[in-house]
């Protein structure tokens, strides 16, 4: 079933203009598609996987969060085991720039390992021997963004995202997992303080950190070109980051598993499936949303060419 999706039309995502008859058709066909399964499931995992029909090839880095020690709400490897091993995929991640338990390469591994991660496929922590520059075209905040140097050794990225909010973004899907989750330590600090410094997260204003996250996505995907895929899996829905080790309980329901050649059409369905979805309890999610000015970044991010954010809604069930 087939949607340009009226719902987000509602919710302000999708924005048709009238059109002649003959007119219209080719321009649909123009918008990015996004795959949607209500029901998260491993094989629906792997089935919304086949359904973009971007084969992986050579060497695949699968991005994901390991989750924080002590949070709970990181993609299950019971859930995604099957979608790791149909690509022959190794997991990928970046140690984080806030201390915690996955500061260094050492406690990262550790905690992939207590999560259950390393059971399923080799770990690759890909700044444990140091960081590489990519850059940025079309930017005014940062020239290059910093990633793990291992990077490099992928043919193609499989972006596998836990869509929740997050306490500076406002929320966490496709976008903050290739810019933030694929930036090195440096890196991390780099994109915080829009291009100030790799020793802090200075104190740039909202809006320059999150369009610099968006920038440093768009990093990621001109070097990836056709590349990359993006999957968001929108459960267990925070207000709170993975990297959170005391995340607060999630107050609605589940929307589903996404997927998109477009990470902007990714996260702007999200959010709008979000905003039109009927649990009362998506106030709290909202509010983290807006109160962050996160949607700003799927705006910058289209500005910038990553991607768009009006799409077609296509329903799997």
């Amino acid at each position: 079933m087939k949607l340009v999706c009226l719902l987000c039309l509602l919710a302000g995502g999708v924005n048709v203009e009238a059109q002649p008859a003959n007119e219209s058709s080719s321009a649909e066909k123009e918008l990015p598609k996004v795959y949607w399964f209500k029901a998260i499931t491993p094989e629906n995992l792997v089935k919304i996987y086949e359904a973009l029909g971007r084969e992986t090839t050579g060497r695949v880095a699968v991005k994901l969060s390991t989750g924080e020690p002590g949070g709970h709400n990181f993609l299950q490897p019971s859930l995604i085991k099957d979608l790791v091993e149909k690509v022959d995929g190794t997991i990928v991640e970046c140690n984080t720039a806030y201390g915690g338990g996955r500061a260094n390469t050492e406690a990262h591994r550790q905690a992939a390992k207590d999560h259950g991660f390393t059971e399923m496929a080799t770990v690759d922590i890909m700044d444990a021997e140091g960081e590489t520059r990519l850059p940025v075209k079309g930017g005014k905040h940062i020239p290059y963004d910093i990633v793990g140097s291992h990077y490099l050794n992928y043919d193609f990225t499989v972006v596998l995202s836990h869509f929740k909010g997050h306490a500076m973004a406002g929320f966490g899907g496709a976008i903050k997992n290739i810019s933030i989750g694929i930036a090195s330590s440096n890196g991390k600090r780099w994109i915080h303080s829009a291009g100030e410094s790799t020793t802090s997260w200075g104190s740039p204003q909202q809006e320059d950190f999150l369009e610099t996250m968006a920038e440093a996505a768009k990093a990621v995907a001109d070097h990836c070109g056709d590349k990359i895929l993006y999957i968001n899996v929108a459960n267990k829905l925070s207000v709170d980051c993975d990297c959170d080790s005391s995340p607060e309980d999630p107050k609605m329901g589940d929307i589903g598993i996404l997927a998109s050649l477009d990470p902007v059409a990714l996260d702007r369905a999200c959010t709008d499936l979000v905003r039109s979805s009927k649990d009362h309890g998506k106030i709290h999610l909202i509010e983290r949303i807006d109160s962050r000015k996160g949607m700003h970044t799927l705006e910058y991010a289209e500005q910038i060419g990553l991607g768009s954010q009006q799409y077609e809604l296509v329903n799997l069930d």
